[in-house]
């Protein structure tokens, strides 16, 4: 595809470009074609691709796939280190200000909507009490399976805002709230991002949010012809890898959909084909909490991505996308 290069009557070319939306919607192969048409470069934003050899589960674009264009911020992290927002936030900004002072378009892409926030917007990190974290920790695996609820009925007392907003299953989300009550003694929800762009990115040039969504009952279907395709291309293998270099430890990427749920079958917990399937329902629970966070957002400019597929393929999509720019 020839390299669209903007002219002295186009619109002004965005600093920064972020494709967001529910997981299986096609963001990555979009940033990819939009960074080539706009002569620039890819940010990641999700989560669970910052680290090294969680390749398949998480649908990370192979080298050939990315067609030259360079991409920031995967494969940084090992499996045992823990993923921590602030540290990303500082990472993401200075890759975005990199992009963007070489003249080139940063394109930020990913479906953690946490991230995609604390790149672009303003979001403060209270302070931390590692005693304080610990000691819920440590009540959260005392409880067992009704840690969770034990937890967000303390926090849903204390801040109900908070709890309210933090997805189900996010139970590191649940115990950081908690501390951050404790320790400050104000609402965890006072130090969630508001919708609106940091200074750092607003000053770097025009920032445009870009949501891809699907039909539901096809991103359904879809989301199990992916996590079928994740198996057969190894996925149960890549599982046994990692857990023979720490992930067990790791206490964020242990968590990640596919992956916390093959190690319990490797654990004898339960059968892979049971993995896998909760697998399918784990990443249908999550598209929708996706299209939720993303939703709520008025800055994003949708797309639909089935209808722009079936009247004219990838190109329908790119050409729709780089119109929703102007």
């Amino acid at each position: 595809m020839p390299e669209a290069r903007p002219t002295a009557s186009a619109p002004e070319r965005p600093a920064v470009v972020a494709v967001v939306g529910p997981t299986a919607t096609g963001k990555s192969d979009l940033a990819v074609e939009l960074a080539l048409a706009l002569d620039g470069e890819v940010v990641n934003a999700d989560a669970s691709q910052l680290y090294r050899g969680m390749d398949v589960g998480t649908a990370k674009l192979a080298v050939p796939e990315r067609r030259g264009v360079p991409h920031h911020l995967l494969d940084v992290l090992d499996v045992r280190e823990e993923a921590r927002v602030a540290a990303y936030q500082r990472a993401a900004r200075a890759a975005l200000a990199d992009v963007v002072g070489r003249g080139r378009t940063a394109v930020l892409v990913g479906g953690s909507g946490l991230y995609v926030r604390a790149a672009l917007d303003e979001l403060a990190f209270p302070a931390t009490d590692p005693a304080v974290r610990a000691r819920l920790e440590a009540e959260l695996e005392a409880a067992g399976p009704g840690g969770e609820a034990l937890l967000r009925a303390r926090l849903a007392a204390t801040d109900p805002a908070a709890e309210a907003a933090i997805t189900r299953g996010n139970v590191r989300r649940v115990v950081r709230a908690l501390e951050v009550v404790e320790v400050t003694g104000r609402p965890f929800s006072a130090s969630m991002p508001e919708r609106r762009y940091s200074p750092a990115v607003a000053g770097l040039g025009r920032v445009v949010q870009l949501g891809l969504r699907a039909d539901r009952e096809v991103l359904r279907e879809r989301i199990a012809a992916r996590v079928a395709a994740m198996e057969r291309a190894g996925l149960v293998a890549e599982v046994e890898r990692l857990a023979a270099h720490g992930l067990r430890e790791g206490p964020t990427a242990s968590r990640a959909l596919g992956y916390a749920q093959l190690l319990d079958a490797l654990d004898g917990r339960c059968t892979v084909e049971q993995a896998l399937e909760a697998t399918v329902h784990g990443t249908r629970r999550y598209a929708r909490r996706q299209l939720s966070w993303f939703g709520a957002d008025p800055r994003v400019r949708w797309l639909d991505t089935d209808a722009l597929v079936a009247g004219g393929g990838r190109a329908a999509v790119l050409a729709t996308a780089l119109a929703a720019l102007a």
